[in-house]
């Protein structure tokens, strides 16, 4: 069963202090890879959890997250692309899609605003 998404969970203020805390996690991520001394893998811990936690506020649900469900909110292969990740959060190539996941969730969000 789908979870909708609240509404006023996803206005663009609240969506761009969200985008924003990604967009300073997302740099010391850079820094740690480039650094090449394995910190990338906790600042990617912090990163999954603030998208996690984003995905269940603002959506109408009582329950924690979980890969079981299926967020409106969640861009395609969102949930798939999320475990790929979180099996290797110290990657690289996970970094890249991460944040890839959080512009898509950017996006969806305004679409959704406009759609209700």
């Amino acid at each position: 069963m789908m979870i909708s998404v609240q509404q006023q969970a996803i206005s663009k203020e609240v969506v761009d202090v969200w985008y924003g805390k990604w967009e300073i996690m997302r740099e010391a991520i850079h820094a740690a890879h480039e650094r090449r001394d394995g910190s990338a893998q906790q600042f990617m811990v912090e990163g999954i959890e603030h998208f996690e936690q984003f995905i269940v506020s603002s959506s109408i649900t009582d329950t924690p997250f979980s890969v079981q469900s299926e967020y409106e909110l969640m861009p395609i292969n969102g949930m798939e692309r999320l475990q790929f990740i979180k099996a290797r959060p110290g990657q690289y190539a996970c970094y890249r899609q991460l944040d890839e996941l959080y512009k898509e969730t950017k996006k969806r969000c305004a679409r959704l605003r406009m759609k209700k």
